[in-house]
């Protein structure tokens, strides 16, 4: 799982980036605003790739994908992004899981040797 969800907020630290550019052009935003708050987010998508291994990382990931979200306020195309991540961090969860526990079982059965099967 937590490949998968690395995976995930590794491509959305660069979405955010690109977002950030995108937002610099809005002439309503000042340029500082705007790459404090896409600064903060990226450190955030990167630092979460290190919390993954517990339960509050997984939380924090959810509190991300709701952020890029609602970023879509400022730069609407992100509410189309930012589903679309939010849904690939579902999946990364989800599958993810499913490969871990796949993989327990297979190193489980690899230990019980081939007298077990």
């Amino acid at each position: 799982m937590r490949m998968l969800c690395a995976s995930t907020l590794i491509g959305e630290f660069f979405v955010i980036g690109f977002a950030g550019l995108v937002a610099m052009k809005d002439p309503d935003l000042a340029m500082g605003t705007v790459w404090t708050v896409c600064g903060i987010l990226m450190a955030v998508s990167v630092l979460l790739c290190g919390l993954l291994s517990r339960p509050a990382g997984v939380w924090l990931g959810w509190a991300l994908q709701g952020a890029l979200v609602l970023s879509g306020f400022f730069v609407p195309v992100m509410f189309v992004l930012g589903a679309c991540f939010a849904g690939l961090w579902w999946a990364s969860i989800h599958f993810g899981r499913k490969i871990d526990e796949a993989k327990a079982r297979w190193a489980e059965q690899a230990a019980a040797g081939p007298e077990a099967a």
